[in-house]
């Protein structure tokens, strides 16, 4: 998912449309920069007047004078470096805001193809360690990098009508600096973005290990974990000292060639002053501008490596942002109604994972479902029965053939548009870390407390809603950990229950709930599915014996269909699972 670094700062370039809502708060804070520049500069001169007329004339009001306007510039110094300061960092606090947003919002409509091969971790990454790098460059990076450029400028043209032939030196000795930020530069970039994706790294790690604590430590697997952790840290580390290695090197050579320069112009400026052509105040004032240009140059290329890590940070922010997703209305466009009455269709569908399309997951089968039917597809583990939901949502397109809703080609439909039409109750339930109440609210934002208690009555829930500390305001933890499985499933019921959707599909739905559990949930799904189109794909085939009818799937393929009791006389596959299945809970089939 992450290309080779592509070398190239334009990338920059691209938040423009980031900045452009805060193009008047950036002007304010250049306008600032110019004047706390100038200030600077204002400085240099005093020097100049304060040696020559001051010290030369003996008179101690001159020292007054220059101490009083010494003073006058160093107030509109601070005052334009606050405004310079708060503007740019109040800027860049937005813009990272905004881009987050952007980034996180494009991120969700991708479709479930692309989390196939992106790692959680890593994408949690780019929205924060990348986006922070940004922020320190936008809101101080580009700022110190434009008020030291602008310093260096201005203090080489004073320098130009102080002693043309002194600055010719500086003149010389810029281009000397300036080789080592433009050679060395680009491979910090590149470092930089080698960093920033080991970073990445760790960050997957730290998720996936976290996110599966309770399986690590079921193993005893918390040694070779923290083994594998120490790995992925040890090369982020490497690579962040590779590139602070490479960064030294650029800022001492830059320093050393500024630094040098600066001492042979007081060697030669000595001996002017001693000779007559310059004044000792004129040669004060030259090498604080050289200062100036000295220091401007090593924070420059200080500044300048943090641009490359900007760089990097932006492509791969960017990078996200130009993913685009797989699924999108084919057109012409199809609208659905505002509720669809439940018909569906497989007509001829084949279908592969992407990565294994050389392994056939479905098909090609045909069936149809008629409106409020319910239907249970039943058959081994990897017979396909997950695939037909996941095409139904439309997390994936088929390769051949058609699924079609009322007699729509779901490729038509606007994948958003379409899920409003289904509730999906999936067999390990998702419980995300907020209230009982917005969990229900999950598909019905904004429903009212009584209309989510009347849910959570109906997949009986209730109960136990009632005995938590804040019963519905009761914050859940992550991923539902104060609950047990079979209160996670009836909160996830209660879920499909409010978003009372005309297409409902049932993964397994009471699988983790004890006997009187499941008989009252059966209870509230027999209610729920009445007038909805019902799929459910059942393991425990107890489950399904009063389904209308029964898909018996194997290997992708449809190998019967019918009710119950035609196919135990059929004595197949389905036949063979159920007698397996009874004999194991001791059963007669």
């Amino acid at each position: 998912m992450v290309p080779p670094p592509k070398g190239e700062l334009a990338e920059l370039l691209r938040l423009g449309r980031f900045l452009a809502p805060y193009r008047w708060r950036i002007a304010g804070a250049l306008v600032a920069l110019v004047i706390a520049a100038g200030c600077v500069l204002v400085l240099g001169q005093g020097l100049r007047h304060v040696v020559d007329a001051g010290f030369g004339s003996g008179d101690p009001r001159m020292l007054n004078t220059a101490l009083a306007g010494v003073v006058a510039v160093s107030i509109v110094l601070a005052c334009a470096t606050w405004v310079r300061f708060y503007l740019m960092m109040s800027t860049g606090e937005h813009v990272i805001a905004d881009l987050r947003r952007a980034v996180f919002g494009h991120v969700l409509a991708l479709s479930p193809a692309f989390f196939d091969s992106a790692r959680t971790g890593e994408l949690a990454s780019r929205l924060t360690n990348d986006s922070e790098q940004l922020r320190q460059v936008i809101g101080f990076g580009f700022s110190m990098f434009l008020r030291n450029a602008l310093m260096m400028v201005g203090a080489l043209a004073l320098l130009i009508a102080t002693s043309p032939r002194l600055a010719a030196l500086i003149v010389l000795g810029v281009p000397a600096t300036l080789v080592p930020i433009l050679v060395i530069g680009r491979r910090v970039r590149r470092l930089s973005r080698a960093n920033q994706d080991r970073v990445a790294d760790v960050s997957a790690h730290v998720d996936e290990s976290l996110h599966e604590i309770r399986t690590v430590q079921a193993y005893g697997h918390e040694q070779p974990t923290r083994e594998l952790f120490a790995e992925a840290a040890e090369a982020a580390c490497a690579a962040g000292v590779r590139r602070v290695r490479v960064k030294a090197w650029l800022i001492s050579l830059v320093m050393l060639i500024a630094f040098c320069a600066v001492g042979v112009i007081l060697w030669i400026g000595g001996h002017d002053v001693l000779a007559g052509r310059l004044t000792a105040g004129e040669l004060s004032a030259f090498v604080f501008y050289a200062a100036i240009v000295a220091s401007g140059a090593g924070t420059v290329s200080e500044v300048w490596g943090e641009i490359q890590r900007a760089a990097g940070a932006t492509e791969r922010l960017m990078e996200l942002l130009d993913t685009q997703p797989a699924l999108a209305a084919a057109l012409p466009v199809i609208n659905l109604p505002p509720r669809v009455s439940g018909a569906i269709r497989f007509d001829e569908v084949a279908f592969a994972y992407p990565g294994r399309l050389e392994t056939i997951a479905l098909g090609p089968i045909s069936f149809d479902i008629r409106p409020g039917e319910r239907v249970a597809l039943v058959g081994p583990s990897g017979a396909g029965k997950s695939t037909v939901f996941a095409l139904i949502l439309r997390f994936y397109d088929p390769l051949a053939g058609r699924v079609l809703i009322d007699g729509a080609d779901i490729r038509y439909c606007d994948p958003h548009e379409l899920r409003r039409h289904v509730a999906l109750v999936p067999q390990e339930p998702v419980i995300f870390a907020a209230s009982v109440a917005e969990n229900v609210r999950f598909g019905r934002p904004g429903a009212p407390v009584e209309a989510v208690r009347e849910a959570c009555a109906a997949a009986h829930a209730l109960e136990f809603i009632e005995r938590l500390p804040q019963g519905l305001d009761t914050d859940l933890g992550e991923r539902g950990v104060k609950l047990s499985g079979g209160q996670r499933q009836r909160i996830s019921i209660a879920r499909a229950i409010l978003a009372d959707r005309p297409v409902l599909l049932l993964d397994e739905a009471t699988s983790s709930l004890d006997a009187e559990s499941e008989r009252q949930v059966a209870q509230a799904l027999e209610r729920l599915a009445r007038g909805r189109t019902t799929l459910v794909i059942a393991h425990r085939l107890a489950t399904v014996r009063n389904a209308g009818r029964i898909i018996v799937m194997d290997r992708g393929r449809i190998h019967a269909v019918g009710a119950h009791n035609e196919l135990m006389r059929a004595d197949g596959l389905y036949a063979h699972l159920a007698r397996l299945q009874f004999i194991a809970e001791g059963e007669v089939a």
